[in-house]
């Protein structure tokens, strides 16, 4: 059956390049949904539409009672300025598909595609998500609590690009027992002093010299607290402070992420760094309001369905393109995890890199581009792993 996703390549790089145009960030995306509406209408699948946001759920009856499985794709861009000298360019100012998630759609509906027209020798039912706001990691979960997983017996979902390693070729999948993604969470900050004039620090309280001290001792958590042997991320992506060279302002903001492979981990950093945060800034006669905004868990593969998913991925591109093992998790995060915290199932990536069409390029990177190559593979994978897992075949 995935055979027949080969002769849907050209198909699938057109409707990547459309997809690619529209880009929409967050959980609202008219127009993704209704691109992906019509397609999933042309193909005849029925779908339906979530409450509190654009995401969608298409369901494929095959032609007799069986298990089901679950396929997700996500949906939304990025608040990035496409910098790629491309005929389709996002025609949208200040957001991109600079994720691929524009081509996550694409391969799940020429999946879905090729699965209907051969639903009456499926054994079971197939779901497709098509999820919101995974950069925000708010789709799955809200997925999740509206009980998309009901009924489900096992998940599968894929990424694209370079996200291991750009030296990983082209085409190449991905599939690895256990923990192959962090968790991802991001904390906020507040630090709060008495402003006054530069000229006369010791009428204020600054601010601006807390936050430096909080942002030094910040690393400490990892350098003397954690493990060296449980991997742990946290980084100061954003500082915003001030106002006038001259002026000792009344309020810094710190704004940041950790990055945890095991939840115990995950509950220390974000344990330690409120502690840390609030005496630092006492020590300096001022305060803090610290606030973290949960995003998600770990990424844990069941063996099982890794195991499968590699296995099926062998079927499709060969054995020499299958990796099943990597030396440690990437710190990156993915909202998958909460599909997977609530059934078994598989997480994979698939390579886009190629150094010759410079789609080796990392993710939020207004230059970030895939090999439209590998589309169908993607789409074959998908296919593949629903045959074996509810037909045994």
């Amino acid at each position: 059956m995935w055979q027949k996703c080969k002769e849907l390549q050209d198909e699938l790089v057109k409707m990547r390049r459309e997809l690619h145009q529209i880009p929409e960030i967050g959980d609202i995306l008219p127009e993704t949904r209704a691109y992906v509406e019509a397609k999933l209408n042309e193909y005849g699948i029925p779908f339906v539409e979530n409450t509190h946001d654009s995401g969608l759920i298409a369901t494929i009856e095959g032609g007799k009672p069986g298990k089901t499985i679950a396929l997700r794709a996500d949906m939304d861009a990025l608040p990035i300025q496409e910098e790629n000298d491309v005929d389709y360019k996002s025609k949208k100012d200040g957001a991109m598909h600079a994720c691929g998630h524009d081509t996550h759609m694409t391969m799940l509906l020429g999946a879905a595609k090729v699965l209907n027209e051969n639903k009456a020798n499926i054994n079971g039912t197939v779901k497709l998500f098509f999820q919101t706001n995974e950069e925000g990691s708010r789709g799955a979960e809200r997925m999740v609590n509206d009980g998309c997983m009901e009924g489900v017996d096992a998940v599968f979902g894929t990424h694209i690009g370079c996200i291991l390693s750009n030296e990983i070729p082209s085409g190449t999948v991905i599939a690895v027992p256990g923990c192959c993604m962090a968790s991802f969470d991001k904390f906020v900050i507040k630090v709060k002093g008495v402003g006054c004039h530069g000229s006369t620090p010791e009428k204020g309280v600054d601010p601006v010299n807390i936050a430096a001290h909080i942002i030094i001792n910040l690393q400490e958590i990892i350098a003397r607290e954690i493990a060296a042997t449980r991997p742990a991320v946290c980084t100061i992506g954003m500082i915003n402070a001030g106002f006038a060279y001259n002026v000792i302002p009344s309020e810094v903001t710190i704004e940041g992420t950790i990055r945890a492979l095991e939840e115990e981990v995950r509950q220390e950093l974000a344990k330690r760094i409120g502690e840390i945060s609030k005496s630092t800034a006492e020590a300096f006669r001022g305060s803090v309001d610290y606030e973290m905004i949960w995003g998600a868990p770990p990424v844990v593969n069941d063996d099982e369905m890794a195991k499968l998913a590699a296995d099926c991925a062998r079927d499709v591109v060969g054995a020499d393109k299958v990796i099943d093992h990597i030396p440690a998790p990437n710190m990156g995060g993915e909202d998958f995890a909460y599909y997977l915290m609530k059934k078994p199932g598989a997480f994979m990536f698939l390579s886009s890199a190629n150094h010759d069409k410079h789609t080796d390029v990392p993710h939020h990177n207004p230059k970030f581009n895939v090999d439209e190559d590998v589309l169908w593979e993607g789409s074959a994978v998908f296919v593949r792993i629903v045959d074996k897992f509810l037909n045994n075949k």
